[in-house]
Order: C-alpha cells, then structure tokens, then sequence
C-alpha cells in the first residue's frame, strides 16, 4: 500500500510510510475485495487532501488595482482527526476475506492510521486441483503518527489586479517526474470585491469579496518494477478536481490587517489501478486481472476561515485557520504591490 499513498500524498513530506503489505495481496480474494477495502482505506486521505490544498487562496478581500500583482510561496497542513484514522471493516460484506481472530466487524486503519498491533485477514480462493484454500495476509497500516497529525501541501502562487474590483489568481506545483513518479497540481481564481463599486469604497474601513476558485492534481505512479504481483504495464493514475466558492470580509489599514470569510468546497478524487495482475491461483495456475479497479472519494461541505495579514512595503506575511470537516491553517509569504 506504501505506493498507493505516495500517490496520494506526494506534497506532503511523509515519504516514510508504514505499510506493511501491498493492496496487490487482497487481489487473491477478487476484485470486488480488494475494491471495497482500497476504497475505504483511501478515502480520509484523499479527503484531507482536497481540504489542504484549498487554503490560502486569499488573504484580503481588498482586491488589487489594475496592474497590481502578489507572488506568494504557499504551505499548509490539514489536521488529522482520530475519526479519520480508522474505518469499521465488516468482513460480511466481503465475499473472500475474514478476520483471523475476533469479531467480523473490527476498527482498522485508514491510510492516515496505524495497525497497533497488526490485524491479520484470511483470504479464501478456489483452486482448480486442491479445492478451496486460504492464504493470511497483514492489513496495511497507514502513516500513523509519522506526519505528527498532519497533511501538508505547499504550491506557488501568483495574483493579477484587472478594472472594477476584478482579481484573477492561479497556483500551480511544477511537474514532478522521475523513474516512477509524475504529478502535478495547477489552479485558477477569480476574486470580485463587492466594496470596490460603492461610492464610500474610499472611505470604507473594511471590504467584502467573493471568490469562486479550482483546483486540478493528477498524478501516476509505475508499479510495474515494485509490484509485488507479476504482469505489465502496472501503474496508479489519479484524477482529482476541487471548487472553492468564498465570501470574504477583510479590514483595510495600513500594516496589520484581519480577514474571515464563509466558504464551501466541493470535490472529487479517483484513482485508478491500471495494467495486467498476474494472481496465483494456488500452486500451478495463475489468472491475469486487467485494469482490475477504480476507487472515488469526496467532498463537500461548508468552511470557515479566520487570518491576519502583515505588510511591509514590498514583503507581505499572512496566516489562517480554516474550520471544517478537515481543520486547515496556512501561512503565506507575499512580495508585490497594490
């Protein structure tokens, strides 16, 4: 499963994941198995990971002037909960999995958890020659406590003042390619602030915007070389796609400013395990599964933010708090002008 999260989680820094066995494994018990438990063992994780990477997409309601602009280095964490840490797996609803010992529905961990102690399934599958058989496999842990309860992500950022209180923005983490790996993140806004088209707008001690912004990761990951079942052309493709639509509210003084806002996001993150799976049958026959699943999760929900902004001339710093089903904050280093 250690591929499956690199995936996932390839912003964040936690590149030494604790996995203990493959979701290659549960292949042996069939498709649908190895679907239901990828499914429910992803999902905290990719979830967490369209909240963090919504933050900061502002951190003033004040839209720039025309012309004006602000290139920003971005990092933000989403905290984990301990809900998110686990999922209750009923072994009834599985067709080729039990529990090795205890109850059929117990508490295991998500990709953001940990299996202390292990916890040990019996895979059944039917062998042509011998009959019925089973194999006992460890259920992956997640990261645990190896991210210290944190999902971080971290991009550049740049925003562009357009006329009558019009903002765009975009952020975007430059392509990633290696051997294995290839993902990238990229995202566009577009600010209006309300305030701009009073005729007090001047005058006025606070200003008031709204935001509607998206953001795109796709990413794939070879398994081909790492896999730990034979076959070709192995790989993890992940699609995820997030909108953000903000109402913001901001102070306007000269050095130290506040901003809040109300917010709701809505996304969807699939992630697809491609390729041919060679998964013995017992001792002398094999089958091949091709392209054997895809698995989704989402979101939606509405998010509140609190943060403070402090210029310098040219130098800006800024840092937030989001609540939400993932809690987020964030901090923003700014270099521009109005």
């Amino acid at each position: 499963m250690k591929k499956l999260i690199l995936l996932m989680l390839l912003f964040s820094a936690t590149l030494s994941l604790r996995a203990q066995n493959d979701i290659d494994a549960l292949l042996a018990a069939g498709v649908d198995d190895a679907q239901r438990f990828a499914n429910d063992y992803l999902a905290p994780g990719t979830n967490g990971l369209m909240y963090s990477m919504n933050a900061n997409w502002f951190n003033t309601a004040d839209a720039k002037i025309l012309g004006g602009f602000e290139i920003s280095i971005i990092a933000n964490a989403a905290t984990i909960k301990n809900e998110h840490k686990s999922f209750l797996m009923d072994t009834d609803l599985y067709n080729n999995v039990q529990f090795a010992q205890g109850p059929n529905a117990q508490m295991v961990a998500t990709a953001l958890g940990e299996n202390d102690p292990d916890v040990e399934v019996v895979l059944t599958y039917d062998d042509p020659i011998f009959g019925q058989q089973t194999e006992q496999i460890t259920l992956p842990s997640g990261i645990g406590s190896s991210t210290a309860n944190l999902l971080p992500t971290a991009y550049i950022q740049g925003a562009l003042g357009l006329v009558k209180g019009f903002e765009i923005k975009a952020r975007f983490v430059p392509k990633i390619k290696t051997d294995d790996v290839s993902i990238s993140m990229y995202g566009a806004g577009l600010q209006f602030e309300m305030t701009k088209w009073l005729p007090a707008d001047k005058i006025l001690p606070v200003a008031l915007s709204g935001l509607v912004a998206y953001t795109h990761l796709d990413g794939t990951y070879n398994l081909t070389e790492s896999s730990g079942v034979e076959g070709e052309n192995q790989r993890l493709e992940n699609d995820t796609n997030t909108w953000l639509f903000q109402f913001i509210a901001s102070t306007k003084l000269p050095v130290i400013n506040f901003y809040g806002g109300l917010g709701y996001i809505k996304g969807k993150s699939e992630s697809d395990l491609l390729g041919t799976y060679r998964v013995s049958n017992g001792l002398t026959t094999s089958e091949d599964i091709v392209d054997p699943f895809s698995v989704s999760s989402e979101v939606s929900g509405v998010r509140g933010t609190l943060g403070t902004k402090l210029k310098l001339g040219f130098f800006r710093l800024n840092a937030e708090y989001h609540l939400a089903e993932f809690n987020a904050f964030s901090v923003g280093i700014n270099f521009g002008f109005r």
